[in-house]
C-alpha cells in the first residue's frame, strides 16, 4: 500500500530525515518509535504532503505522491490525525467533522460516516452543535480523528494521538485504533506511548536521529537493547 524509498527532509540546511525507507500493507498496524527530536512528526507531515522532501519516493499503491500537495495527497487515500489536534475552535463539532468530507467521494458518503464517527464517539453527536474549543481534550482528540475518518481514507496517519490525555482516555483512544483497523483501515501511528504503541502494532520502525536504525515485530524491537534503553528506558 504505502511505499518509502531513500526519503531525505531537510529544515533548511538541518538534516531531518535521512534515506527513509518504510512500508505500510494493506490492513496493518505499524507504529515508529524513537526518542524525541528523532524525526517521527516531520515523517508523517511528509507523507500527508505538509511538508516537502528533499528527494527519495513516497508511493500509495504503486502511485507516486512525493511532490503532491496534502489535499492531493488526501484524494489517494491517506488522511492524517496531527500532532497538537489542529481542530477548528471556535467553528462547532458537527462543522469541523463536515469539513473532513471535503473530497467528493467522500461527500458521496457523507451520511454513513458521520454514523461511524458517532457510533465511535457518541459525545460528538451529542455535542454536534457546540463550539469545538469547549470539548475537554480529550474529545477535542477524538473530533479530529473524526474528522480524518470523514476523509474515508485507507490509510491513516496518526500523530501523537494519546499526548497529554489521561489514563482513561488513553484506554479509549487504542480501543477506537482498533476497531478502526478492524473496519480495514491501514494505520501509521507515531506513539510517545511507545508500549502502547507496540502493544497495537503489527510491525514496529525505530526512527533515531532521522535514520530507521530498525524493524521488526514489536516483540523484536522490545528485545533489542538500544530499544530497551533509548526509548523504553529500561537498562
Amino acid at each position: 500500500m504505502l511505499e518509502v524509498r531513500s526519503l531525505d527532509v531537510f529544515y533548511g540546511d538541518a538534516r531531518a530525515l535521512s534515506g527513509v525507507d518504510l512500508d505500510v500493507a494493506a490492513g496493518e498496524i505499524v507504529c515508529i518509535v524513537g526518542p524525541n527530536g528523532a524525526g517521527k512528526s516531520t515523517l508523517v507531515n511528509t507523507l500527508a504532503g505538509l511538508h516537502r522532501s528533499a528527494s527519495g519516493r513516497i508511493a500509495m499503491d504503486g502511485q507516486d505522491i512525493t511532490r503532491l500537495a496534502g489535499h492531493q495527497v488526501c484524494r489517494h487515500g491517506l488522511a492524517i490525525v496531527p500532532e497538537g489536534r489542529r481542530i477548528f475552535p471556535a467553528m462547532s463539532v458537527r462543522d469541523n467533522l463536515d469539513l473532513g468530507a471535503y473530497r467528493r467521494e467522500a461527500r458521496a458518503a457523507h451520511a454513513d460516516s458521520l454514523n461511524w464517527v458517532h457510533e465511535l464517539f457518541p459525545v460528538l453527536s451529542q455535542r454536534a452543535g457546540q463550539r469545538a474549543g469547549s470539548l475537554s481534550g480529550g474529545e477535542q482528540q477524538m473530533l479530529a480523528i473524526g474528522r480524518a475518518l470523514m476523509a474515508r481514507p485507507r490509510l491513516l496517519l496518526l500523530d501523537e494521538p494519546s499526548l497529554g490525555l489521561a489514563p482513561v482516555i488513553v484506554d479509549q483512544v487504542f480501543e477506537v485504533i482498533a476497531t478502526i483497523n478492524g473496519r480495514g483501515v491501514s494505520i501509521l501511528l507515531v506513539e510517545q506511548n511507545v508500549q502502547r504503541a507496540l502493544d497495537v502494532a503489527q510491525r514496529a520502525y525505530l526512527l533515531s536521529e532521522g535514520r530507521i536504525l530498525l524493524q521488526g515485530t514489536p516483540a523484536e524491537l522490545v528485545a533489542n537493547d538500544a530499544v530497551r534503553r533509548s526509548v523504553l528506558g529500561i537498562a
